[in-house]
């Protein structure tokens, strides 16, 4: 079974507004909502790809209602937990001129929350797959993801982390099967500018010689470039499109990648449909289709 944790879901309420201004009153010109959190689009398009998957993470109020009651609808399964103080974000994407972000705090997560969610994660076992991605509230402990993965040592778990810099970094030590940071991260992690293919993999290779598995590192425009466990290089380039929406798309590449390495266990194909998925969320305005996937796929 394949587990996706969100510590801290949205609505992502996504505007479009002409020319915004500040200091009057503005109107949308477009609106929608969408069920938001890495964990939950990974989720979203592995049901797309034919693979189901059940979303943990925290969920409070009314807003945490609508996320239950919205994964339903997306097709996947969750098994939140539910939060008595504050209540589940929003967060408000504005498209104008420029684009602006406001995002919400969320709920107030406790000792005994969390140690719900390590009570539902000790139930893994051989063969699973847990996804962990994004940032981690400030009210849980920041080694969050160092203690999910040390409980689950050695129980055959593959976990798939995608996370940024120090999250990520102190994280080797347990071996994930996959991380998958940006081109842009990598550099910052060993403070260095990556100017050439070759930096990439030096340093990706480095992250290998820690601990990872599999390294996948997005370059957006410019593909990505996959670093296997047998020590094997691939890169791909991303397909033809206007780019309409980056929320997302990493998280769909994961997904891909996941659901390509589970239908063949092959790498090459992995990161193809980790392309073609990543690239499909970019060309749409929410989360890619399996059609959409699937041309993009045909055209790689």
């Amino acid at each position: 079974m394949i587990y996706t944790v969100t510590f801290n879901p949205a609505l992502d309420y996504v505007i479009k507004v002409d020319h915004f201004k500040t200091g009057t009153v503005n109107r949308t010109v477009s609106e929608e909502i969408f069920y938001g959190g890495k964990g939950i689009n990974v989720s979203a398009v592995l049901k797309e790809l034919g693979y189901a998957s059940t979303a943990l993470g925290f969920v409070a109020g009314f807003t945490g209602d609508e996320i239950e009651r919205g994964v339903k609808t997306l097709g996947f399964a969750s098994d939140f937990i539910r939060v008595k103080e504050g209540m589940s974000r929003i967060n408000v994407k504005m498209k104008s001129d420029d684009e602006t972000e406001i995002n919400g705090i969320g709920p107030k997560i406790t000792e005994e929350d969390v140690e719900k969610m390590f009570e539902k994660l000790d139930k893994l076992g051989s063969g699973d797959i847990l996804v962990l991605s994004g940032s981690i509230p400030k009210s849980i402990d920041d080694k969050i993801y160092e203690t999910i993965m040390s409980r689950l040592e050695g129980k055959g778990v593959r976990i798939v982390v995608d996370a940024t810099k120090d999250l990520l970094l102190n994280v080797l030590k347990y071996h994930p099967f996959l991380i998958k940071p940006n081109n842009h991260e990598l550099g910052e992690m060993f403070n260095v500018e990556l100017k050439s293919d070759e930096d990439i993999i030096q340093y990706a290779g480095k992250l290998q010689e820690i601990g990872a598995v599999n390294v996948l590192i997005s370059m957006a425009g410019d593909g990505a470039i996959l670093l296997t466990e047998d020590g094997v290089v691939h890169k791909m380039g991303v397909a033809k499109g206007t780019v309409k929406n980056s929320v997302g798309a990493g998280d769909s590449m994961v997904a891909g990648f996941i659901a390509g390495y589970l239908d063949k266990r092959d790498y090459a194909y992995a990161l193809k449909l980790g392309t073609a998925s990543g690239s499909a969320t970019a060309f749409s305005e929410g989360i890619a289709t399996r059609k959409d996937i699937i041309e993009i796929l045909e055209k790689l």
